[in-house]
C-alpha cells in the first residue's frame, strides 16, 4: 500500500526535473529528507513528507505569488489523508471514515481521478460513493471536495477545502 501524503503531477517526460523541483521546494519549507518516487501512473509522483500536507500546499501558493518561476515542472499538488485498496467496498469504508469532515450544511463535490485502473467505470464509482454523503452537492462552488485518486490497485482519499489543492494553472494575484 502506498504511504504518500502528497501526489504531484508533472509532464510525462520530466520525472528527474520534477523530482529535483519537489526536493528544492520542500527543502525551502524545512523538509530535510522527503521520500519522493514515481508511481505506476505516468506523470504522477508520490511524496511522503513529515510536514502537514495541507500546510505545504498553502505555502506553495505563497511561494508562487513571490516567485512565479519557481514551478517549472510540477503542475498540481494534492494532499492525501489515507490509502486503501481501489475495490469499491474498500473505498466506501475509507469514505465512511472521512465523511464526517463534511459538516452539516456544507456543500461538497466528489472529484475522482483514475489512472491505470479499469475495474469500474467512473460513473459507477461516483454513484456508489456519493450516496454515502447526505449533504448538498455543489459542483461549481463546494465548501469541501471529497477527492479520490485511484492509481492501479490503490486509492488515495482526502476531504479538502478548495484551497487545499495547488495547481500552477490557477494562479492567484
Amino acid at each position: 500500500m502506498y504511504d504518500f501524503n502528497i501526489l504531484v503531477s508533472y509532464p510525462w517526460s520530466q520525472y528527474s526535473k520534477a523530482k529535483k523541483e519537489i526536493q528544492l521546494i520542500l527543502k525551502k519549507l524545512g523538509e530535510e529528507k522527503p521520500f519522493i518516487t514515481r508511481t505506476i501512473a505516468e506523470g504522477i509522483i508520490g511524496v511522503k513528507t513529515c510536514q502537514n500536507p495541507r500546510e505545504v500546499v498553502h505555502a506553495l501558493q505563497r511561494m508562487l505569488n513571490e516567485d512565479p518561476t519557481i514551478f517549472q515542472y510540477t503542475l498540481k499538488w494534492v494532499p492525501i489523508q489515507l490509502w486503501t485498496y481501489s475495490d469499491l467496498e474498500s473505498m466506501k469504508k475509507a469514505v465512511e471514515q472521512l465523511k464526517t469532515e463534511i459538516h452539516k450544511g456544507e456543500k461538497w463535490r466528489l472529484t475522482l481521478e483514475k489512472r491505470r485502473f479499469t475495474k469500474y467505470h467512473k460513473i459507477e464509482i461516483i454513484e456508489s460513493i456519493a450516496e454515502l454523503v447526505d449533504e448538498k452537492v455543489d459542483l461549481k462552488n463546494p465548501d469541501k471536495i471529497l477527492r479520490i485518486d485511484i492509481i492501479g490497485k490503490y486509492a488515495g482519499i482526502a476531504v479538502l477545502k478548495p484551497n487545499d489543492l495547488f495547481s500552477t494553472s490557477r494562479v492567484s494575484i
